[in-house]
C-alpha cells in the first residue's frame, strides 16, 4: 500500500513523524515504536497477540560484515509494552536454510528447537512459534495482528467470499488461506501465497488472523491500519439494520454491580476447586447485550475461533441460564454451583477425547469466563490483570461473532474456506455464519508441547499470589507496613483507613511493590457496619472475594489531668477497639460462606491486655477481650477461618496513637531529656528506646516488627495456627504466658 493513508473511520494513525525520526538510527527501536503503537489499541490485535517483526542489516560479531537479521517479537511477548530487549533476532540466512531441513508437517514442531541455533550475537529472547510466518514473508517489514473485524471475515462461513466483495470495494488484493496451526507449514504456505499472488497486499488466515507488510516501517504501520479500518467499515455496513446475536432475550437486572458483588463470592468459590483464583467483573455493554441476546447461548457454546482467545479465554465460557425475572439470586447461586461442576466434567472429557500420550497433563478444568444473563460477564484467572486480559480477549471473540453473524447472508457454502481439505469441512462446526475452530484444533493449541515450554518460563508465583487481602487501619503504622509486606509477596490488598488520603498513598507505595491492578483504597470506620459493607462490596466487586481480613485500626484514649476518662471515650475506646473487631468479622461471615475457601483474620492485640497500667483501663481492658474475642472466634469459624492475633508492646515510631504531644508528655513524665525542636520522629524514637529498656532484648517494637508477625500469620506458613495471640513486645516479662 501508499505511505499515505486515506481517511480513517475507526481507528487513529498515532505515527509521530518527530518520534519516529529521531528514531531512524536504530532500526529496532523503531520496530519497537511501531509495536508498541499497534499494542495500544485493543481493535487491533489482543494483550500479548499478533506479532511483529523487521529484517534489519546488522554487524555479524564473528565477521564484522553486514548481515541480514530478523527482528521478530519474542514469544510471550506483548506488543503494547514490548521493548527492544523483547525482539528475538535470528540469521536470515540460517532460518534460510531450515527450509531444507524441514521433514513435513507431521515434524514441524522439531523445528523450534533450531531456532536458539541461528540466534544472532548475544540475543537470547526466545523465538516465537511464530518466526517461520514472518521469516519467509519476502517482504523488509511484517505485522501479524489479531483485529476483530479481520477475524470476523476470517471465521465467517462466507468468509473467502466477502473477502472478495471487499477487495471489490476497497480496490484491495488480500489473499485467503484456509486455517493452519501456527508454526513452520504455515510459513511456507505464507510464502508460497505470496509467490502464486505477486500483486497480493495482505492475506487473511482463516479463523485466525490478519498478516500485513510495507517496505518501511511506516509503510508497514500504515498498511495495517488502513486494512483494519477498512475491514471496520465493510462490517459495520453490514450491521446496519441488524438485530445483533438475534435480538434481547433477557432483560438486565437494575443494578448489576449490586448483584454481582452478592454472586462473585459463590462464583468464586466455584470456579476455585483447583486453585483459587481471582476475579474481574467485566460491565461492558457489548458483554451484557451477548449475554441477554436470542443468540448467546449457543453461540458461547460453539468455541472461539482465534487461538489466542481460548489460551485465555478456554475451549469455552460457563453460560449460566438464568432468567432474572423468574428466579432469584438463590436460583442462580445454585445454578452457578451445579453448572460449575458440570464444566469441570465437560472439560475432563474434552481433555480425555484428544489427549496423547506426549500431551501436558490436565490443567485447571474450571472455567476462566462466566456469562450471566441479565448481569454479564466474570472472568477469572491467577492474578487480577490475568483475569481481566481474559475478559478482554472474549470480548474480543463476542465483537467477532458479532461480525460473523452481521456478514451472514443465509447462503452457507457446502465446503467451508476454513478447511484445508474438503473432507475436513465438517470438523468446523458453524452457526449463524460463525465457524469455530474444530475442538481437536483447538486442544492441538491449547495443548501445545510449545505453549506448554513458554508456561514453564514464566516466574514460579509468589507466597501470596492469589490471595486478597483487607487491611483495616493501612493508611498508616502498622497496617501501612502489612500492606507493603503483602504486596511484595504478591497479595491483591485492600487498603482500608477511615483516612481515605492516608489509604491511597499506601496503596500508591504498595502499587510500586506489585502493580496498580493488584492494590485498592477504600474508606472505612470499622464501627459503621454500613461503612464495613461498603467497603467489602467494593474489595469483592475488585478481586472476586476475600481471603483474609487484618486489622491494625485502634484507639488509645489518654484521661484527663484527674486521671478520669470521659464516658464517651470510654465508650468509643470499647466501640473501636473490640466491637470494630467484631463487627469486621460478622459482616464477613457471609462472603466467607459463600466463597467456601479457606481463609484468615489477624487482630491487633497489645501486651497491655495482660499487663495492667495505671491510666490506660479502657485501653488495657479492651485489649483483653480483643484476646478472648480471638478464642472465640476461632472456635466459632472453625475449620474454614483460623482466627490469631499479635500483642505488640507499646510501638511508637509512625503511629497515629502517638501524635507530638502525647510523646511530649510521655517524655516529661519518664524525665527523659527533649527539644521542642527536635522532630517528631525523633522524639518518638527517644520514647521508644526507653520502654526498649523495660524488655529482655532492648530493642524498641517498630511496625515492621509487627508487619512481620501479621504477614506469618496470615500466610500458609501458619496453617496449622488457630486461636493464638503471638507477642511481638521485645521479651516482656509481665506479659508472660499466664
Amino acid at each position: 500500500m501508499s505511505a499515505t493513508l486515506a481517511p480513517l473511520q475507526y481507528l487513529k494513525d498515532l505515527w509521530d513523524p518527530s518520534t519516529a525520526s529521531g528514531l531512524e538510527h536504530d532500526a529496532l527501536d523503531l520496530l519497537r515504536y511501531r509495536s508498541n503503537l499497534l499494542g495500544a489499541d485493543l481493535r487491533i490485535t489482543n494483550f500479548a497477540g499478533g506479532n511483529t517483526s523487521s529484517k534489519i542489516d546488522l554487524k555479524d560479531p564473528f565477521t564484522g560484515q553486514g548481515v541480514r537479521v530478523l527482528a521478530v517479537k519474542g514469544s510471550g511477548g506483548d506488543l503494547g509494552s514490548i521493548s527492544k530487549a523483547g525482539f528475538a533476532l535470528l540469521y536470515m540466512e540460517k532460518l534460510d536454510q531450515l527450509r531444507s531441513v524441514y521433514k513435513g508437517e507431521a515434524h514441524e514442531d522439531d523445528m523450534v528447537a533450531y531456532y536458539p541455533l541461528a540466534a544472532f550475537g548475544d540475543s537470547r529472547v526466545a523465538a516465537s512459534i511464530d518466526t517461520p510466518l514472518h521469516g519467509f514473508l519476502p517482504f523488509p517489514h511484517v505485522d501479524h495482528l489479531h483485529p476483530d473485524w479481520a477475524i470476523a471475515l476470517a471465521a465467517s462461513a462466507n468468509g473467502k467470499q466477502k473477502l472478495e466483495e471487499f477487495n471489490k470495494e476497497f480496490d484491495r488484493k488480500l489473499v485467503w488461506l484456509p486455517w493452519q496451526r501456527p508454526g513452520f507449514e504455515l510459513g511456507l504456505m505464507l510464502r508460497d501465497a505470496v509467490a502464486n499472488n505477486p500483486a497480493c497486499d495482505g492475506i487473511i488466515l482463516g479463523s485466525h488472523g490478519l498478516f500485513t507488510w510495507g517496505q518501511t516501517q511506516r509503510d508497514c504501520y500504515l498498511s495495517s491500519i488502513s486494512t483494519i479500518d477498512q475491514m471496520g467499515s465493510f462490517v459495520a455496513e453490514h450491521q446496519k439494520g441488524r438485530k445483533v446475536f438475534g435480538g434481547t432475550r433477557v432483560a438486565a437486572v437494575p443494578d448489576r454491580h449490586e448483584t454481582a458483588a452478592l454472586i462473585f463470592p459463590t462464583l468464586r468459590g466455584a470456579v476455585s476447586t483447583s486453585k483459587r483464583n481471582v476475579g474481574h467483573f467485566a460491565g461492558a455493554e457489548d458483554a451484557l447485550e451477548f449475554a441477554n441476546s436470542v443468540h448467546g447461548p449457543e453461540l458461547s457454546q460453539l468455541g472461539t475461533s482465534c487461538p489466542d482467545h481460548f489460551l485465555r479465554t478456554r475451549i469455552k465460557p460457563l453460560f449460566i441460564d438464568w432468567h432474572p425475572q423468574q428466579e432469584d439470586l438463590a436460583a442462580l447461586k445454585q445454578k452457578i454451583v451445579a453448572g460449575a461442576a458440570q464444566y469441570r466434567e465437560e472439560y475432563a472429557a474434552y481433555y480425555r477425547a484428544y489427549a496423547e500420550p506426549a500431551s501436558p497433563t490436565l490443567r485447571d478444568a474450571n472455567p476462566s469466563v462466566v456469562i450471566i444473563p441479565g448481569v454479564g460477564l466474570f472472568s477469572f484467572g491467577k492474578n487480577k490483570k490475568e483475569a481481566r486480559i481474559a475478559s478482554e480477549f472474549f470480548i474480543n471473540a463476542i465483537h467477532v461473532m458479532a461480525g460473523a453473524t452481521a456478514l451472514d447472508e443465509g447462503n452457507p457454502p457446502a465446503i467451508l474456506p476454513q478447511a484445508k481439505h474438503a473432507d475436513k469441512s465438517s470438523d468446523f462446526k458453524s452457526l449463524y455464519n460463525y465457524v469455530a475452530l474444530p475442538p481437536r484444533e483447538a486442544f492441538r493449541i491449547e495443548y501445545w508441547a510449545l505453549e506448554e515450554a513458554k508456561l514453564q518460563r514464566m516466574p514460579p508465583e509468589q507466597e501470596f499470589s492469589r490471595k486478597i487481602l483487607v487491611v483495616a487501619g493501612g493508611g498508616s503504622g502498622i497496617g501501612r507496613c502489612t500492606v507493603l509486606k503483602l504486596a511484595e509477596r504478591g497479595a491483591h490488598v485492600v487498603v482500608a483507613d477511615r483516612d481515605l488520603e492516608s489509604a491511597r498513598a499506601t496503596a500508591a507505595d504498595a502499587a510500586k511493590l506489585s502493580s496498580k491492578e493488584m492494590v485498592h483504597a477504600t474508606v472505612l470506620d470499622i464501627t459503621s457496619r454500613a461503612s464495613i459493607q461498603e467497603a467489602f462490596r467494593e474489595a469483592i466487586l475488585q478481586f472476586g472475594g476475600i481471603d483474609g481480613i487484618i486489622n491494625t485500626a485502634a484507639i488509645f484514649a489518654a484521661p484527663d489531668r484527674e486521671g478520669r476518662l470521659a464516658d464517651e471515650l470510654w465508650a468509643a475506646t470499647f466501640n473501636i477497639n473490640i466491637s470494630g473487631n467484631y463487627f469486621l468479622v460478622d459482616e464477613a461471615r457471609a462472603a466467607l460462606k459463600e466463597q467456601n475457601l479457606p481463609a484468615v483474620l489477624v487482630l491487633t492485640s497489645s501486651a497491655n491486655a495482660v499487663v495492667p497500667k495505671h491510666g490506660s483501663e479502657a485501653y488495657d481492658v479492651s485489649k483483653s477481650a480483643v484476646n478472648q474475642l480471638i478464642r472465640e472466634l476461632a472456635v466459632g469459624l472453625a475449620p474454614l477461618v483460623r482466627v490469631n492475633g499479635i500483642a505488640p508492646a507499646t510501638v511508637v515510631a509512625g503511629s497515629t496513637m502517638f501524635p507530638r504531644d502525647r510523646v511530649i508528655s510521655s517524655l516529661t513524665k519518664y524525665k527523659i531529656e527533649f527539644a521542642e525542636t527536635e522532630s517528631t520522629e525523633e522524639l518518638r524514637d527517644k520514647l521508644a528506646h526507653f520502654y526498649a529498656q523495660r524488655t529482655l532484648t532492648k530493642i524498641p517494637i517498630h511496625p515492621d516488627d509487627c508487619a512481620a508477625a501479621i504477614v506469618w500469620l496470615a500466610s500458609d506458613a501458619s496453617a496449622k495456627t488457630s486461636g493464638h495471640v503471638v507477642p511481638v513486645d521485645g521479651g516482656l516479662p509481665e506479659a508472660f504466658l499466664r
